[in-house]
């Protein structure tokens, strides 16, 4: 199993920036793609960044140009810097991570318990 720790959420004035990190338990489980979603209130959740194991980046259109996600592989650790934030990104952030057994091939899904990110106008 992979547990998750998030940190890095708070309450920020509109234009101002944040860093979120979720930091996987290490495990013999091979970590796959590591990302974040958010949730606003009524609203689905929504991917809003993902990193592949390789390094490939995938941003939803709203935060393009002002977020950048990361990841630290020795730490099994995913980052999401953002900047020029703005009301519509409030919402509760929740990582997410795809694991794989070595052994069957078996894949698997892990959420953080989220973080909660509110800018204010």
């Amino acid at each position: 199993q992979v547990q998750l720790v998030e940190s890095g959420g708070g309450l920020v004035q509109a234009g101002g920036s944040l860093r979120l990190s979720c930091a996987a338990s290490r495990s013999r489980f091979s970590i796959n793609s590591m990302g974040w979603y958010r949730q606003a209130p009524g609203k689905q959740r929504e991917l809003v960044a993902d990193i592949s194991s390789g390094g490939n980046t995938n941003y939803v259109d709203s935060v393009k140009g002002r977020f950048t996600i990361s990841r630290d592989n020795a730490e099994n650790t995913v980052y999401l810097q953002m900047n020029s934030l703005k009301p519509e990104d409030t919402g509760v952030y929740f990582c997410n991570v795809r694991s794989s057994s070595p052994w069957s091939g078996t894949t698997y899904e892990h959420w953080g318990q989220g973080t909660q990110v509110t800018v204010s106008s």
